[in-house]
């Protein structure tokens, strides 16, 4: 097995080194002016990433939309991932994830009075919204890090505590999109995942494998997870209690990047009694899927039993016809949010809500 990875390493790494020229030589073209990249009059925040999947983009999304929506008024603009749609779409309450893509799906349950919208095009869609949306102050960019035909104001990356960049190669290599010195043109970073318990020397042990820039802000966030829910509310007797006891035994049901955070939260706090059945990330769910489901469900031996799966994964679940009654009756997720650690809440809510009051502008007012 380990002659097969060191086999396949070397089969990939010319691969990694190609991709690794190519993105560089992009990027120095955007710093150089060769490749256009346009400024619009209004403030633009965007979270993302320089490895693939699994940082948390959604919940941080989510934590800006909410600290920032009782004084601003803002739009999330995201390319929707997978969706079956194409072009600029505006989502509405009714608005399917096969439609906008299932993250900014899942913001738009969780907060229906916000203005959630996808376009591969970010250029286009940062127009379309500045047009389609009266007084609009700001708009939050997901998962925009790499795409530079536009220049943000306000760069955050995100970066997985288990997974340090640095320690890291490029696709396909490697997780990489593009090399960790790009982190640079980050204005705040945030070190996702992080241990709740993070001590003064773990934290001082990354940063210094880090080395962040003097201009950049750094803080540290954790995921804490709410009370599991009822996928199918009507489907359960009781949706709004804990159906998990330590003596369930739970079919954990996931097409994340990454599960282990949620693995590891059931086992320390719900059951050890756990069974995953992993899908690939952002996977579309189909009849083949839920028989797989059920069949493994039904093969769990213990009475009480659950099938859990994520937040994400919940808003594709809600959407699908025919889904036996038998998972309607058992299926639940857990919401998660994030958490700032070493009581940097406060520094960071000031450092964001600051920049948006200095620089707002209504941007239906300017051509860009």
């Amino acid at each position: 097995m380990k002659r097969q990875r060191i086999f396949l390493s070397f089969l990939l790494l010319p691969l990694s080194i190609l991709y690794g020229i190519i993105i560089f030589i992009r990027n120095k073209f955007f710093d150089w002016g060769i490749l256009p990249s346009r400024s619009f009059h209004i403030p633009l925040i965007s979270v993302g990433n320089i490895t693939v999947g699994g940082t948390g983009k959604t919940p941080h999304v989510e934590y800006l939309a909410e600290l920032l929506r009782s004084e601003f008024n803002l739009a999330v603009l995201s390319r929707g991932y997978k969706r079956k749609s194409r072009g600029f779409r505006l989502a509405g309450k009714e608005t399917t994830a096969r439609e906008i893509g299932d993250e900014p799906r899942q913001i738009k349950k969780k907060h229906p009075d916000l203005t959630v919208a996808v376009d591969g095009n970010r250029t286009r869609g940062i127009e379309k919204l500045r047009h389609q949306i009266e007084g609009l102050d700001l708009i939050l960019m997901d998962d925009a890090f790499q795409h530079r035909k536009v220049q943000v104001n306000l760069a955050i990356l995100l970066i997985d505590y288990n997974k340090p960049i640095s320690k890291d190669f490029m696709l396909p290599l490697g997780n990489l999109r593009e090399q960790a010195f790009e982190k640079r043109r980050a204005n705040i970073i945030i070190i996702t995942k992080a241990p709740a318990d993070l001590q003064p020397i773990q934290r001082r042990i990354f940063l210094d494998r880090l080395k962040p820039y003097p201009y950049q802000s750094v803080f540290f966030t954790t995921l804490e997870y709410d009370q599991p829910r009822a996928v199918f509310p009507e489907w359960t007797e009781n949706p709004t209690g804990n159906p998990i006891n330590t003596n369930t035994q739970v079919l954990l049901t996931s097409a994340i990047a990454d599960a282990r955070p949620l693995h590891n939260y059931i086992k320390n706090h719900l059951s050890q009694k756990i069974t995953p059945l992993k899908f690939t990330d952002h996977h579309n769910f189909k009849s083949s899927d839920l028989k797989k489901i059920k069949h493994r469900f039904q093969r769990m031996e213990n009475q009480e039993k659950v099938i859990l799966t994520t937040e994400k994964d919940a808003v594709r679940f809600a959407e699908m016809q025919d889904i036996p009654e038998e998972i309607k009756k058992n299926m639940y997720y857990i919401p998660i949010r994030v958490k700032f650690l070493n009581d940097r809440t406060s520094d960071f809510n000031k450092q964001i809500i600051e920049y948006v009051r200095k620089n707002k502008k209504h941007s239906f007012l300017y051509p860009g």
